[in-house]
């Protein structure tokens, strides 16, 4: 073990003393053998190396009542409300929290996963996962436009948490033409993850805006031109590359030729939860709960108050 690695099982060990086994940082000197200043350090540094996951499970009564009004306002089977007072790790603490939630269950499931910055974090927030009988399926492209692995992936985040079986998609969210989609998506080995993502028991996936700052755009996967073609087709957000309008109808044809993830799975078997948080993301939410793309949301309090 390399001198680094060492320093980290330390750390590692000093924060399980501290955390879960509940010792003063006196015991923990007096156990690991070092002064009562390493220790407060290597419990310190364990928090800075993000090897302490800390969760707050009791969920605010404020937050409770939003998500009740948009399960009844929006027909949701899941809605989980996050504080406003930091959104951008609230709302990936949630998703965690409810990712985990079914990740330990014995029966087997398959999950699918979107892609996306929200979903990225919240996978960093989970723990080690023991759970050989479920499988993780990719509903979208893990590969970025020049062949190297799409920064934002989640799928190959979420398989160093979890001992899961994953299969990715081993192709880009959008491709040049309709020609090669057509192509790539009827290979055995494609197809056979585009149909084990429709029988997941529960999927999540990121919403994306269709605005100057859109990710489609800004990873590379749509050019300028497209983005103005769909956002005059009416187009206001995007689910793993599907471009929908303000009703949640996917718009036909552009770039929607060329997609080439797995289809949305169907809402009447499967639990799909959208994450998304921000004024920006406001009118993606609205056409996706309009159209009835997701039938769960995981978003923040002031991000669900405008959805009421």
């Amino acid at each position: 073990m390399s001198n680094q690695g060492r320093k980290l099982e330390q750390a590692a060990r000093a924060a399980w003393l501290a955390h879960v086994a509940g010792k003063t940082q006196d015991e923990i000197a007096g156990i690991m053998g070092v002064s009562r200043q390493t220790a407060q350090r290597l419990v310190a540094q364990a928090m800075a190396e993000g090897l302490v996951k800390i969760r707050i499970d009791h969920p605010f009564a404020e937050c409770m009542e939003l998500a009740a009004a948009l399960r009844a306002r929006w027909n949701l089977r899941f809605c989980r409300i996050a504080p406003a007072d930091a959104p951008e790790t609230g709302v990936p603490h949630h998703v965690a929290a409810t990712m985990e939630d079914w990740l330990r269950r014995p029966e087997p499931l398959t999950l699918a996963i979107g892609t996306g910055r929200t979903l990225r974090a919240s996978v960093g927030q989970l723990p080690h996962i023991d759970c050989p009988q479920h499988r993780i399926v990719s509903l979208t492209g893990n590969i970025a436009t020049d062949g190297s692995t799409a920064y934002y992936n989640v799928l190959f985040s979420l398989s160093e948490h979890v001992s899961a079986r994953s299969f990715p998609l081993p192709l880009t969210v959008i491709l040049p033409t309709v020609e090669e989609r057509l192509a790539i998506t009827g290979q055995p080995g494609i197809r056979r993850v585009i149909q084990m993502s429709a029988a997941a028991q529960i999927a999540f996936v990121g919403l994306g805006a269709l605005d100057d700052r859109a990710p489609l755009m800004l990873d590379g996967f749509v050019t300028r031109a497209d983005l103005d073609a769909l956002i005059a087709a009416g187009a206001v957000g995007e689910i793993t590359g599907w471009a929908y309008d303000g009703d949640g109808r996917l718009i036909e044809g552009l770039s929607n030729d060329r997609v080439a993830s797995a289809p949305i799975p169907s809402r009447d078997s499967t639990l799909v939860i959208g994450t998304a948080a921000g004024a920006g993301k406001i009118p993606a939410l609205r056409g996706a709960l309009s159209g009835g793309l997701i039938n769960g949301l995981i978003t923040d309090l002031t991000t669900g108050q405008a959805l009421l």
